[in-house]
């Protein structure tokens, strides 16, 4: 009998640990092969800047109202490459390496966030980074 209540003790435990907390429905999935982008929408937008070059790109934080997720988006130049990354208000987060080409747009994968506060956030850079040759930006938090 202790080792039942000790293996269901240790079953609700882990149940309440972060590592099962952070499973939620379709995070870190790709939203355009999952079917989630097809009918996505805009939520929040902002430009992507450059300290040297001034604007470089936009970033878009992206909303599935049918799989209640976000990703964020952007277009830059074709030669430029960085990382995309998606924040949800409870901690979860999903981040994507992504390369030059593509047309200069790129996007990362969802993180669910229904009822909840998400944002994104973006870095450039290109001929190296050096020089001024990078740039970020962040979109506002949107509440769904």
């Amino acid at each position: 009998m202790a080792v039942v209540t000790g293996a269901v003790t240790a079953a609700a435990l882990f149940a309440g640990s972060p590592a099962n907390a952070q499973a939620k429905p379709y995070d870190h999935q790709d939203p355009y092969k999952s079917g989630c982008g097809n009918s996505a929408r805009v939520v929040k937008s902002a430009k992507i800047k450059s300290r040297a070059n001034g604007t470089v790109g936009t970033i878009k934080l992206m909303w599935s109202g049918k799989c209640k997720t976000n990703w964020t988006e952007i277009k830059v130049g074709t030669t430029m490459s960085g990382t995309i990354s998606v924040y949800a208000r409870d901690g979860r987060s999903d981040s994507f390496t992504y390369k030059a080409g593509n047309g200069g747009r790129h996007w990362g994968d969802m993180i669910w966030a229904n009822n909840m506060c998400a944002w994104g956030s973006a870095s450039v850079k290109w001929g190296g980074g050096r020089g001024g040759q990078n740039g970020s930006g962040t979109t506002g938090q949107a509440c769904r």
